[in-house]
């Protein structure tokens, strides 16, 4: 989970247009670090709090970039304490962000600010942007472990990759004598992801179907396909944010799926007006 939350901050960069690559490392020691070619976190002094924007949004609780209007429309994660928690129980946390040609450097230890920020390389080409940010576990915190599995981050990334059609995400594990090394990178988003899901099963329909529309600021991309078994699989998602509990956006797709049907089949005269509606379960059995 400390993982996610500094990889949500890169993926609300791609979903602002300003991210095509994350890469997600383990370490030998037992640290993580995930880089991106965002913007970087800004790093002037903050008018209000007389610090650079990065220690701000690395420490003070509810202040991040989520909070100006429009900066982060799309973006996952709504208070703003992410990255601060994963800096609080973390032994030892570094950021590095690279932007306007300067590569700028800060280290704390379990949320304290260790090392202030500080130039620590000059780059000639200005537009190489960016935030590395590493960190290694408390194990004071986590007792149980504070080791990382692979496939488990090796599923959210996929799932991310799915979501952000065009984001290349790799995940390379250094604990290993070989490394090991995975890239996620789909065009077709959640055409592929629907397609994977239906690989072993027999599909009605060859194609999947596509459904997308925006309705003021509100983006839905719907993707759907029947296969033969008894059982429905519905995934939802909110700003790449898995929903595993449903919500409105579920239950408004069960209705419309089902009314849809139940009109399809009155007006074509597949069914009489005597006869019951066909239910929920009914239209998304297989689905």
């Amino acid at each position: 989970h400390c993982v996610f939350e500094v990889l949500d901050n890169s993926i609300d960069e791609h979903l602002a247009g300003c991210c095509t690559k994350i890469d997600v490392t383990i370490h030998v020691d037992g640290s993580v670090s995930v880089r991106d070619n965002g913007r970087g976190i800004p790093v002037d002094i903050h008018p209000k709090w007389k610090m650079p924007a990065v220690e701000l949004v690395l420490t003070n609780l509810h202040a991040g970039g989520k909070f100006g209007q429009g900066a982060y429309k799309y973006s996952g994660g709504l208070h703003g304490v992410g990255a601060k928690c994963t800096n609080a129980l973390s032994d030892w946390f570094k950021v590095e962000v690279t932007r306007d040609g300067k590569v700028y450097h800060m280290a704390f230890e379990r949320g304290k600010t260790t090392e202030k920020l500080s130039v620590i390389g000059e780059l000639k080409n200005k537009k190489n942007t960016g935030t590395l940010v590493t960190f290694l576990p408390d194990p004071t915190i986590f007792t149980i472990t504070t080791e990382f599995k692979f496939e488990r981050l090796a599923t959210r990334l996929r799932e991310l990759a799915f979501l952000n059609p065009g984001l290349e995400i790799t995940l390379v594990d250094e604990r290993d004598e070989s490394p090991k090394k995975e890239t996620f990178l789909y065009k077709h988003g959640i055409d592929e992801f629907v397609r994977q899901l239906g690989e072993n099963k027999q599909v009605i329909h060859p194609k999947p179907i596509n459904i997308s529309r925006q309705r003021d600021e509100i983006f839905v991309d719907c993707v759907l396909q029947y296969n033969d078994s008894y059982n429905d699989q519905i995934l939802c998602f909110a700003n790449s944010i898995p929903n595993p509990d449903g919500g409105t956006h579920l239950t408004g797709f069960r209705t419309a799926l089902t009314k849809a049907i139940n009109q399809y089949a009155r007006s074509n005269s597949l069914t009489k007006d005597k006869d019951p509606s066909i239910s929920g379960d009914d239209v998304r059995e297989g689905l």
